[in-house]
């Protein structure tokens, strides 16, 4: 990947939703965990609003995953500048533009309000992409199993 972006760090990835309660948390988390320090990921919104939607959360910690340190952050440009990589969740045009820097757009639909199925449904399409892009960014980099494995293998809830 090249990428021309002064300051920019080749390794590092925003993830930008609308509220950042949601989508972009999700694919973030997944992003740090399976990097293991190879990767930074950030996570912010265009119209954050005042924490992580709940039933995120919820999923999330039931397949093991922290998200006690997840607060919603306001997306700027200086976050973009600083990334090789943004990838958008749904905040379409409100995102900031920045000359050098790859976008790419991830149509997943958003969790808000939706029951634990839904949303572990919505896990599973990130935890793909995710897995997909941190192939791509880190070649060498042997990913750990996917979080969902474990918890695919156990009685149904």
């Amino acid at each position: 990947m090249t990428h021309d972006q002064p300051g920019a760090h080749p390794h590092q990835v925003v993830f930008a939703c609308r509220k950042n309660g949601g989508r972009s948390v999700i694919a973030r988390v997944l992003a740090e965990h399976y990097a293991g320090g190879t990767v930074t990921a950030l996570s912010a919104g265009t119209e954050p609003g005042d924490h992580i939607h709940p039933e995120v959360a919820r999923v999330l910690e039931g397949l093991g995953l922290d998200t006690s340190r997840e607060e919603p952050k306001h997306l700027t440009r200086d976050m973009i500048a600083s990334s090789a990589l943004a990838i958008t969740l749904g905040c379409g045009e409100e995102c900031p533009y920045v000359p050098g820097v790859r976008y790419v757009d991830w149509p997943v639909d958003d969790p808000l309000g939706r029951d634990d199925v839904t949303v572990r449904r919505i896990v599973a399409d990130l935890d793909a992409r995710v897995r997909g892009l941190l192939a791509e960014l880190v070649p060498d980099h042997e990913l750990p199993p996917s979080v969902l494995a474990d918890a695919d293998s156990g009685p149904a809830t």
